[in-house]
């Protein structure tokens, strides 16, 4: 499976979703990874003056997805046809890009 690491790596990817907030945009992702069998470990969401915004950690040890650069695609395809800024990167790069 091209979503399982290659070396000693966490299996577990940091998605962002940034827009206007509107009804079922959390559905809408947790609809998509349930349907390539990645777990939610863990999620925060807001909403600021009428924008919502959201982080997420999941786990794709079990996805079903080709790979996570296939992932992206959709989920930014879809999340840009709703009006929404999603980002998705693996753990080690979102720490390594994050580090002080």
């Amino acid at each position: 499976m091209s979503l399982e690491p290659t070396r000693e790596t966490s299996n577990r990817v940091i998605i962002s979703i940034l827009g206007k907030d509107q009804i079922g945009i959390i559905a809408w992702l947790t609809g998509r990874l349930a349907e390539k069998s990645i777990n939610v470990l863990d999620i925060s969401q807001t909403i600021l003056q009428g924008f919502f915004t959201m982080i997420m950690i999941v786990d794709v040890t079990q996805s079903t997805a080709s790979s996570l650069a296939d992932l992206t695609k959709q989920l930014q395809s879809e999340g840009e046809a709703r009006g929404l800024k999603v980002n998705v990167q693996h753990e080690d790069i979102f720490e390594f890009m994050h580090r002080v």
